[in-house]
């Protein structure tokens, strides 16, 4: 029998995760829902000699098929279709995994398993946030609403993400660019000034100098370089996977100018709209933290809402976490919800906390391409600068010794 390693959240938002024997990976969901817990992710170790198969079904849906799937079901869901019907007309309508995914959850449906038991399976596909929410829907007897405010919070994650990294794209695309072309010139257009000057006895400045003898160095050792290079960025992608990896990644998102006030609100936005949603769908305070933190990607964030569910537990109110933590939460987000406490409209200051976030994101992310593209002038003249006078100031000299 195959060993399965699992990670897990029970009713109270106590995370967990151990190794366990199982068949499959639903008779190992079916032995954690028994003890009261929802698989969030399920890995085999184990199988004998046998080689574990990866069915397609298992990941790689992307997040705009989920947004559809979710909005689309609950729509129908509100019209008055039953459930398996609905997921039969999502199924002839999607393509590829989410095809097969919707078929696999067609059939536990129709073997008498709730929705979010079915989507529980596939912790890969379903995120911990989509599975409680559901199953707070489910609860309730809300499981339309639950879906609808499913659809809008992975919207307005994925909105909230593609904005950072289209302003991000720019300078990354120009900085490569220059990077390619100016190998190619070392490669190419270098050695061929380099033996003229060589020939001709020029005197070279130092710049020029370093310019040839970076050229040299390419030229030589080209075919170790490469491999070089390409084994490098698998160490560091290897290494901001790790835990302090991606601690000094998160450190240096947070101490960046310009870049740090923009991690902070979307952090900010992520967290408000997250438990906004999850408390709007009736689910536990804990647990609600508990899939926060699952969502948050930065490391000073998932610490921050981990100590919090200790805290809640303890008695003390939401706002005060948010408030202890100025260098991360803006003073804004902890009075907000102090005010959502008072009023009893924590969820509705929670989504306006997000909303205000949300928005100033998206002016910052315009505002940058303003903001970087005379930098990356500054560095595009600055480098044609000095290889320009690296390669004109011999041939002036040459042209002066001719006469």
């Amino acid at each position: 029998m195959p060993i399965f390693h699992y990670k897990a959240i029970d009713s109270t938002g106590t995370h967990s995760e151990g190794d366990m024997e199982a068949l499959d990976r639903t008779d190992l969901t079916h032995k954690l829902k028994a003890e009261d817990k929802i698989a969030l992710t399920v890995d085999e170790k184990s199988r004998g000699l046998n080689m574990e198969i990866k069915l397609p079904f298992m990941g790689g849906i992307k997040a705009h098929d989920k947004i559809i799937f979710a909005r689309n079901l609950g729509t129908m869901i509100d019209a008055g279709l039953p459930m398996t019907r609905a997921l039969s007309i999502l199924e002839r309508q999607s393509k590829g995994d989410l095809k097969k995914t919707i078929s696999a959850i067609i059939e536990n449906v129709s073997k008498g398993k709730t929705l979010s038991e079915s989507i529980a399976e596939y912790p890969k596909v379903f995120s911990g946030l989509f599975i409680s929410m559901v199953k707070a829907g489910e609860e309730s007897g809300n499981l339309v609403t639950s879906l609808k405010n499913v659809a809008m919070q992975l919207e307005k994650s994925y909105l909230l993400t593609k904005k950072v990294k289209g302003a991000m794209m720019y300078p990354i695309v120009i900085i490569g660019l220059m990077i390619v072309i100016g190998t190619l010139m070392l490669i190419y257009v270098v050695p061929t000034l380099s033996s003229t000057f060589s020939a001709l006895g020029a005197q070279l400045p130092i710049t020029t100098q370093i310019v040839i003898a970076l050229s040299n160095i390419l030229k030589d050792y080209i075919l170790f370089i490469v491999p070089g290079v390409i084994l490098l960025g698998f160490a560091l992608s290897w290494f901001f996977r790790t835990p302090r990896g991606s601690h000094i990644v998160d450190w240096t998102l947070l101490h960046t100018p310009i870049i740090g006030d923009i991690t902070k609100e979307v952090n900010s936005a992520r967290t408000a709209r997250t438990l906004s949603s999850l408390l709007s769908s009736g689910v536990d305070i804990v647990v609600a933290l508990s899939v926060t933190e699952e969502v948050v990607q930065n490391s000073y964030y998932k610490s921050v809402i981990h100590d919090a569910q200790a805290t809640i537990q303890k008695g003390d109110v939401i706002s005060s976490i948010f408030s202890s933590h100025p260098e991360l939460y803006p003073i804004f987000v902890g009075e907000m919800i102090a005010v959502g406490e008072e009023t009893g409209k924590i969820g509705d200051m929670l989504l306006g906390v997000a909303e205000f976030y949300e928005e100033d994101v998206d002016q910052r992310t315009k505002d940058m391409s303003a903001i970087i593209e005379p930098f990356l002038m500054i560095i595009i003249g600055a480098a044609v600068g000095v290889f320009a006078f690296s390669i004109i100031t011999p041939i002036y000299s040459l042209s002066s010794v001719i006469k």
